[in-house]
């Protein structure tokens, strides 16, 4: 391409040309969030089962839109730096800026994608900025990311290697120039170039042109996906941090013409007789780490052909004596989507309620509807005081006490990485409470069943590692509220007292193929204990963790109008619901069936009582059903996004 020694274009050239190695530095990148991608199905493929060519070809082809997407939202000081008409651009040690500005903005993108591949099992979702906030409050935040580094090494070794290969490439572009000798024509096809190459940029970043184009967002890769799980194979995680840093997480929706439309088929207003006499019973709520149903036997007696033990024989003989639920659902996949979802009956759709715009709302909660009826309130969280925003959390919804690893005061007992040993935070627990005047409310939050699955050192040799690397913790918690129990049924306040007991969320680690799907992802066991009451059942109807609130204040007696999502399972008539959200999917499970709702239509419809696996799609056979089940989800998620943009939580209506 020489264009010779004369004219305009003279000294014009293919090597060394600026515009060229910048498109080869972009193609280099495309080509390893590429591999990111293909890293990241092989490490997660037994969360994509049935994966064809022509289902994975369609990924890596959306995948390429929206990785070209984060490629130049990442690049763009260093494209805009490159394509500036001026004669510095090449200049010794401006190339060297570019070159450390290039390496370490693209480093970044690379270790977000590793990151997120080892820890997408944890979430079944793609990190977003929501997402690491969540850990913005942890005063251990180097010790959880020196021990993440520890335990996937490999992660840390494949990222040092991609980040090696990308320097060795890089490093082989050499810009030369300015190569234009005429200055009129330097400048002129400059500027010209600079303005084609901003629109092509502008318009990548966009993910295409035309003037109806909206900017891509996570629910465009909805389009490269055969299943909703698909949509976390087509992005990639820096574009999934940088389109949700400013884009509100909740809007309002109008699928009914108003809201008292939708308030008419779905309200989240409880009328409680108002003539019932309270009857002033305490209430202990205990919420697990990572306790999946899988890990109990009395869930799962027909699994192994009826020879599933489990995890937790105290858990199950205590179950014995409770009211149980067949089909009890997490409303989230996070320990923060639990805690609005137990004490306020406030689910999350997408974004953590704690962590979203609206987390400042006024709500009700049990902490502060009972402090009203003369209730004293706590929460017990062993963990470094502030850790996950639980500690501001407990402080919104109005408890009065808020114990953590400061108030136990007893460093010996900390495990080093998230908090108190439960063995020893439990006990502590009870001693609390019986300092407490009656009646009283406290939430205890458990730690010690969590990543990396650690035990004290009295325990390592009594409980045994199994098959997966959690059941040891398991059954320690499981052996720590057997003496948490124990402790308890002596003190005086123990047979006024209703137990609920409760997990966060499903576990990432399970190894029976009936939780390793949309509906296993979220079961975790919700039960009912009063010491003394007739209660031996396991009720085959559904269950979520919103019903926990306004089932304690119907066991109570509270006798006030309040707001909550839930129902009470013990009086409501209402057909049992849950809900939930897994991969810009709605979820909701009424009868026996799971409808699926991607925000504007219905895609699936499954009995998920006899389907566990969801293979056969119902939608087309009853649309009846469908459509019945759609209509109640649309109400639900109006009168959740509208309250929750107005600030319209309580009876008492919005701020004014």
């Amino acid at each position: 391409m020489d264009k010779g020694d004369k004219g305009w274009f003279r000294g014009l050239r293919v090597r060394g040309n600026i515009y060229i190695n910048l498109a080869a530095a972009l193609a280099l990148m495309m080509l390893l969030f590429t591999i990111c991608r293909l890293v990241f199905y092989f490490y997660n493929r037994e969360f994509f089962p049935d994966m064809t060519l022509e289902r994975f070809l369609l990924i890596q082809l959306g995948g390429l839109r929206f990785d070209l997407s984060a490629v130049l939202y990442l690049n763009s000081l260093f494209i805009l730096l490159m394509i500036i008409p001026f004669n510095f651009r090449f200049l010794a040690g401006y190339k060297r800026f570019l070159s450390y500005l290039f390496l370490t903005i693209n480093a970044i993108g690379l270790a977000l994608n590793i990151a997120d591949t080892v820890y997408y099992p944890y979430t079944l979702r793609r990190t977003t900025l929501v997402v690491l906030r969540q850990f913005e409050n942890e005063h251990n935040g180097f010790s959880l990311f020196f021990r993440f580094l520890i335990d996937y090494w490999y992660a840390l070794v494949f990222w040092v290697a991609l980040v090696g290969f990308m320097a060795w490439v890089f490093r082989r572009f050499k810009v030369e120039g300015p190569q234009l000798k005429h200055k009129a024509t330097y400048y002129v096809s400059g500027v010209a170039a600079m303005l084609v190459i901003v629109g092509l940029v502008v318009a990548g970043m966009r993910g295409g042109f035309g003037e109806s184009t909206r900017p891509i967002t996570l629910s465009n890769a909805a389009q490269y996906a055969t299943a909703p799980k698909d949509i976390n194979l087509v992005l990639n995680t820096p574009f999934a941090v940088m389109r949700t840093a400013r884009t509100p997480a909740i809007n309002k929706v109008s699928y009914f013409e108003s809201d008292a439309d939708a308030e008419a088929i779905f309200s989240p207003i409880h009328h409680p007789d108002s003539s019932q006499v309270p009857n002033r019973a305490n209430v202990v709520v205990i919420i697990l780490e990572s306790f999946s149903k899988e890990f109990f036997g009395i869930y799962n007696q027909d699994q192994e052909q009826g020879t599933y033990k489990g995890f937790t024989p105290f858990l199950d003989s205590l179950i014995g004596h409770s009211r149980a639920y067949q089909y009890s659902f997490a409303n989230g996949r996070k320990s923060i989507d639990a805690m609005p979802s137990v004490i306020a009956s406030i689910p999350s759709i997408e974004v953590p309620y704690v962590l979203s715009h609206y987390s400042g709302n006024q709500v009700t909660s049990l902490s502060s509807l009972l402090k009203k009826e003369g209730y004293y309130s706590a929460f017990f969280h062993g963990a470094p005081n502030g850790s996950m925003g639980f500690q501001a959390f407990a402080n919104t919804c109005g408890f009065d006490r808020y114990f953590g690893k400061d108030e136990y005061n007893h460093n010996e007992d900390y495990d080093g990485i998230w908090g108190i040993w439960d063995h020893k935070f439990l006990q502590y627990y009870a001693e609390q409470m019986n300092t407490f005047k009656q009646p009283f409310y406290t939430n205890f939050f458990s730690v010690s069943s969590h990543h990396p699955y650690t035990l004290p050192a009295e325990f390592q040799s009594r409980f045994k590692e199994g098959e997966m690397t959690i059941y040891k913790c398991i059954e320690y918690t499981d052996y720590a509220l057997r003496e948490f129990f124990h402790t308890a049924s002596s003190m005086p306040w123990f047979k006024n007292t209703l137990f609920v007991i409760t997990a966060d969320h499903a576990s990432a680690q399970t190894r029976l193929a009936d939780y390793q799907s949309p509906v296993g992802y979220f079961e975790i066991p919700i039960f009912f204990y009063k010491p003394g009451a007739d209660w031996h059942e396991m009720n085959p109807t559904i269950i979520q963790q919103i019903d926990i609130m306004p089932t304690i204040l119907g066991e109570l007696n509270y006798n006030k109008p309040f707001l909550a999502y839930g129902r009470d399972i013990f009086r409501d008539r209402t057909r049992p619901f849950a809900f939930n959200y897994l991969d810009n999917t709605y979820q909701a499970f009424r009868g026996n069936y799971l409808l699926q709702f991607d925000g504007n239509r219905s895609t699936g419809l499954f009995d998920f009582t006899t389907d566990r696996r969801l293979n056969v799609n119902l939608i087309s056979q009853l649309p009846d059903t469908a459509a019945a089940m759609e209509s109640y989800l649309k109400a639900f998620i109006q009168q959740y996004n509208n309250r929750m943009v107005d600030d319209n939580l309580t009876v008492r209506g919005p701020k004014k």
